[in-house]
C-alpha cells in the first residue's frame, strides 16, 4: 500500500469536491481500493500503486476540465474516470466560460472582429458605445491567454476621472478611494474565475489592477494589458500608457468617445491616439455600433436617443455660431 498527496493548485476546491462533497463521494466509489481524503486543496490518497495512477490520471483530466469550463457535473465525473471521454471539445469560437458554464463568445460581426484583430496584432484600440461589451470581451480574451499560458499575468487599467464626485470626498484610504472607479474591472473577472483563485492571484500579482496614474515608469511584459475609459485620458496619460509595452505583451485599449469627463477645453488622448497611430502596422483599431449593444434593449434605444439629442445640439450651435 502507497500513500501519495495531490495538491489541487489552479482551480477552487470546492468546484471539485462538489456542493457537500457530493462529487468527492462520488469519485470514491468509483475508485473503491483507495482510502481518499480530502483538507483544503490537499487530496490524500492511500491504497493499491495500479488504481493510484488511475486515480492520478483522472484527477488531472478532472481538474483540467474545471479548468476549462469552471464547472463540472456527476455526468462529466463519470465519463472522465471511465474513459469514455479523452478529451473536451471547445468549439473554435468560445473565447472561455464563465463560472456558470456559459460560453464567452463573439455574438456579433464588430465582436468577431475584435477577437481576430486581438489575434493578429499586439495592440488593438477597441471604440464603441455602453453595452458592446468592449471591456468584458477584452478581460475574456486577457483570461483565456492566462489559462493558456501565453502570458503571465493580467494588468487592467483605468484612469480615475470622476463623472461628477470628487476622489477625496470619498471615505477611506486610497485603495478604497479608487476601487469604485475599478469595479466593472472586478464584476468582469469575478464571473470568469472562481473567487478564491481571483483573489489568490491578485495577492500573488498575476492580476494587477490599478489607475492609470500607477503605471508611470513601468515596463508591461509577458502580459495581457487593457486600458478601460480610454477617453478619459489626457494626450499625455495615454501617451506614457502605450510606450509601456514591453517583450510578450498585448494591449487593449477600450473607450467609448461619446462619454468623455474630461473639462470641455482636455481633448481626450484616445481621440488623439486614433488620429495619430490608424496607419501604424501592428496596431487594429476595431469600431463597435449600436447594433453590437447586448445589454438590456433599452440601452440600444437611449443610446439612439441621446445621438439624435446631440446631433441637433451640434446642428443649432453651427447655427448659432454663424
Amino acid at each position: 500500500m502507497i500513500e501519495k498527496h495531490i495538491v489541487l493548485e489552479d482551480i477552487d476546491p470546492v468546484m471539485f469536491y462538489g456542493v457537500g462533497n457530493v462529487h468527492l463521494q462520488m469519485i470514491r466509489s468509483l475508485y473503491p481500493k483507495l482510502r481518499i481524503m480530502a483538507r483544503d486543496n490537499v487530496i490524500r490518497v492511500l491504497g493499491d500503486e495500479e488504481q493510484m495512477a488511475a486515480f492520478e490520471e483522472s484527477v488531472e483530466k478532472l481538474r483540467s476540465h474545471i479548468l476549462q469550463f469552471n464547472n463540472i457535473g456527476e455526468e462529466d465525473i463519470i465519463e472522465i474516470v471511465k474513459g469514455r471521454r479523452n478529451n473536451d471539445f471547445v468549439p473554435a469560437d468560445v473565447v472561455c466560460y464563465s463560472m456558470s458554464g456559459r460560453p464567452i463568445k463573439a455574438r456579433t460581426e464588430n465582436q468577431h472582429r475584435l477577437i481576430e484583430a486581438y489575434g493578429k496584432n499586439d495592440m488593438v484600440f477597441a471604440v464603441g458605445p455602453a453595452g458592446t461589451g468592449k471591456t468584458y470581451l477584452s478581460i475574456a480574451l486577457a483570461v483565456k491567454a492566462l489559462k493558456e499560458k501565453t502570458a503571465k499575468k493580467i494588468i487592467l487599467s483605468r484612469p480615475a476621472v470622476e463623472a461628477g464626485e470628487k476622489l477625496g470626498f470619498l471615505p477611506g484610504d486610497m485603495k478604497d478611494k479608487i476601487d469604485p472607479y475599478l469595479q466593472p474591472l472586478y464584476d468582469a473577472l469575478e464571473d470568469m474565475l472562481p473567487q478564491v483563485k481571483l483573489q489568490d492571484m491578485m495577492e500573488r500579482h498575476v492580476i494587477q489592477i490599478a489607475p492609470l496614474a500607477f503605471m508611470r515608469g513601468r515596463t508591461l511584459s509577458d502580459a495581457v494589458v487593457i486600458l478601460d475609459e480610454a477617453q478619459n485620458t489626457t494626450p499625455a496619460q495615454i501617451r506614457m500608457f502605450l510606450t509601456r509595452m514591453g517583450w510578450n505583451t498585448k494591449m487593449i485599449i477600450t473607450g467609448d468617445v461619446t462619454q468623455i469627463d474630461l473639462p470641455r477645453s482636455q481633448k481626450s488622448g484616445l481621440i488623439e491616439a486614433l488620429e495619430i497611430l490608424h496607419d501604424v502596422d501592428g496596431i487594429g483599431v476595431v469600431n463597435l455600433d449600436r447594433g453590437d449593444i447586448v445589454r438590456h434593449k433599452l440601452v440600444t434605444r437611449i443610446v439612439n436617443a441621446y445621438e439624435k439629442f446631440d446631433k441637433e445640439r451640434n446642428s443649432n450651435e453651427s447655427i448659432n455660431k454663424d
